[in-house]
């Protein structure tokens, strides 16, 4: 390869156009490795856009990551679409899928309004609600409205206080087979895709395996179709805590933090700004300024 067809790292490295929900519906034939990265807001859109990711998730996360709420229960319809219409501009040319938060799907009437906005106020490609069987008719409704819809099982962030905190889910016979009939029931709705979280890898793989639609995982195995990390997590961005499927692929809060106490000590010492990052003025003017001032003072 000669040096005229290397990409350089800061360039754009997507492949042309934007990807369909067939194309992810297809990635269960051809074997194709989906990425997904939730983003939080337009620097990171842009990021995830110049890096080739495949689709750009708005998630509910957001409000811990960006909010700095304890969960995603706080997540609001408001929030979620101010943010969306964010990565929408951000990355032009990549699937944004947007998370329904918090009781914005609870019946079929609400679910539909609210999708709709996400698909006419944000501009996202589709949606994601959370649940499977017991959701499987919220997910009809909106796949029959003619809105590309996902879900979300395994982990439901929506209803952790029923698995009293951030548990692994599926560890037994019994509750895997729940998650095999949730899985199902997405994928007779009609849905695209489904996402799995915090399930034992071997369980995520064999009910993927059983399924016609791709699966993503979160804690959940190099067996599903495709894999989702939060930008925030992957990126060292967000420290409060970091959960176990998560890898650190750089540091940037250290990185940041750096550069800001160099910022805090130059202004200390006076040494920011310089010449180089101040404006100048013609001389002449300023002189004649000068002299306004002092007449101003006699005045």
């Amino acid at each position: 390869m000669s040096a005229a067809t290397v990409t350089p790292s800061n360039e754009p490295a997507r492949k042309a156009g934007k990807r369909t929900i067939l194309d992810i519906r297809a990635a269960k034939r051809t074997g194709e490795k989906f990425v997904y990265m939730s983003v939080p807001d337009y620097t990171s859109a842009r990021w995830a856009e110049m890096a080739g990711v495949d689709v750009a998730v708005v998630g509910d996360s957001l409000a811990m990551v960006a909010h700095g709420h304890a969960s995603t229960i706080p997540a609001t319809m408001d929030m979620m679409i101010l943010h969306a219409g964010a990565v929408r501009r951000g990355a032009p040319d990549t699937f944004v899928l947007g998370c329904m938060p918090y009781q914005s799907y609870n019946t079929i009437d609400r679910a539909l309004t609210n999708a709709t906005r996400f698909m006419q106020d944000a501009l996202c490609d589709a949606v994601k609600p959370q649940g499977g069987k017991s959701q499987a008719h919220i997910l009809r409704a909106l796949v029959d409205a003619g809105i590309p819809t996902a879900s979300h099982i395994g982990l439901t962030p929506h209803t952790i206080a029923n698995f009293g905190g951030f548990k692994i889910q599926g560890r037994t016979a019994e509750a895997a087979m729940k998650i095999l009939e949730d899985a199902l029931a997405i994928e007779d709705a009609g849905c695209f895709m489904l996402e799995f979280e915090a399930v034992p890898a071997p369980i995520a793989k064999l009910i993927s395996e059983q399924l016609t639609i791709p699966t993503i995982g979160i804690g959940a195995g190099a067996g599903c179709d495709g894999q989702i990390l939060l930008a925030y997590d992957l990126l060292g961005v967000f420290t409060d805590f970091k959960p176990k499927f998560t890898k650190r692929y750089a540091n940037l809060t250290e990185v940041a933090v750096t550069g800001i106490r160099k910022y805090v000590e130059e202004v200390k010492a006076v040494a920011f700004p310089d010449d180089e990052h101040s404006y100048r003025v013609d001389q002449a003017e300023y002189e004649k300024f000068q002299t306004l001032v002092e007449r101003r003072k006699h005045v």
